[in-house]
């Protein structure tokens, strides 16, 4: 199906041209499927509800989920990538992980601290190509003369290849962000039918388009900043995508996800599902060594100000 204003491509369950917003003459026959959704309010895993499992509980990090009843329906990958790291590469990588932590993390971390619960999981996530003109506005160093900055605009015409969107809330941004560049999706499989650890769309239709736009300036924006933009400083950068083109694919992206403790508190982090020296979490703080510093501060500072008094 195309639409039928700028013909470009419809996709299922589409109300409205992704290009022109233009409305769509796709007839879905049938009711809408209504899924109830278990979200854990600690972590933001989500989770498709398993009236066989009967599951109330968080698996990644024990809270007790809340249901929700999303009003449209919710969208499922078509395919995902393979897992490639498995589980006890995982661990060993959360172990390495844990001994480069820094100086103010507690000496025997890595060794002290023991997994609780690790959990592969397939966050979901729109891969797009798009074409767009984008329209910027920003202040830089270039032409500043006598003052800092100096404005400047344009008008460009960008496209994207494989752009990652997450429609996740079991990751968050920053998370996603340091895990996507290293994914290969030329390779897909299949998703198994029930399968527990792919991730539905948190983000739904209604929602999807502002999402997928607000990705592409985004992006658009940091493009700019390595050529079209003049100057190597930059300020009040502000960017509008008009879209010529957009084609979508859902997939799901494997990760682990891993719950340990330290001292009885419990910590998350994640491993990349195909590349395992990619790891990000939280870890515990040293206070006693933080304290440590501050006292060796305040006697240099102490130190100094006799000295000056001695021989200023």
């Amino acid at each position: 199906m195309r639409c039928a204003r700028c013909q470009a491509p419809l996709e299922h369950g589409d109300i409205r041209c992704p290009v022109c917003a233009f409305p769509s003459e796709v007839v879905v026959a049938g009711e809408a499927a209504v899924m109830k959704v278990l979200r854990c309010p600690e972590c933001n895993a989500a989770l498709a509800y398993s009236a066989e499992k009967q599951n109330a509980a968080c698996g990644f990090c024990g809270c007790v989920m809340k249901v929700e009843e999303p009003i449209d329906p919710i969208e499922t990958p078509s395919a995902r990538l393979p897992l490639l790291v498995q589980a006890g590469q995982a661990k060993a990588s959360l172990r390495r992980w844990l001994s480069t932590r820094g100086f103010f993390t507690p000496g025997d971390l890595a060794t002290a601290a023991t997994v609780d619960t690790i959990h592969p999981l397939w966050w979901a996530a729109w891969v797009c190509d798009a074409k767009a003109t984008v329209s910027w506005a920003a202040d830089s160093n270039a032409a500043s003369r006598r003052s800092d900055w100096a404005p400047h605009s344009g008008k460009h015409t960008l496209e994207w290849s494989n752009l990652v969107v997450p429609a996740t809330r079991g990751l968050s941004a920053h998370e996603t962000n340091v895990l996507t560049s290293r994914y290969d999706v030329s390779r897909l499989e299949p998703v198994p039918d029930g399968a527990a650890q792919v991730e539905q769309f948190d983000v739904q239709r209604s929602a999807a388009r502002k999402t997928v736009i607000e990705a592409i300036e985004r992006d658009a924006a940091e493009r700019l900043k390595g050529g079209s933009i003049p100057g190597n400083r930059f300020r009040n950068v502000h960017v509008s995508a008009l879209l010529e083109g957009l084609t979508t694919r859902r997939l799901a992206f494997p990760a682990w996800v891993l719950a340990y403790r330290f001292n009885g508190k419990l910590y998350r982090a994640v491993v990349h599902g195909q590349q395992s020296d990619v790891v990000i979490g939280t870890s515990p703080i040293s206070w006693a060594k933080v304290a440590l510093v501050g006292l060796g501060v305040l006697v240099a500072i102490a130190l100094i100000a006799v000295a000056v008094r001695q021989f200023g």
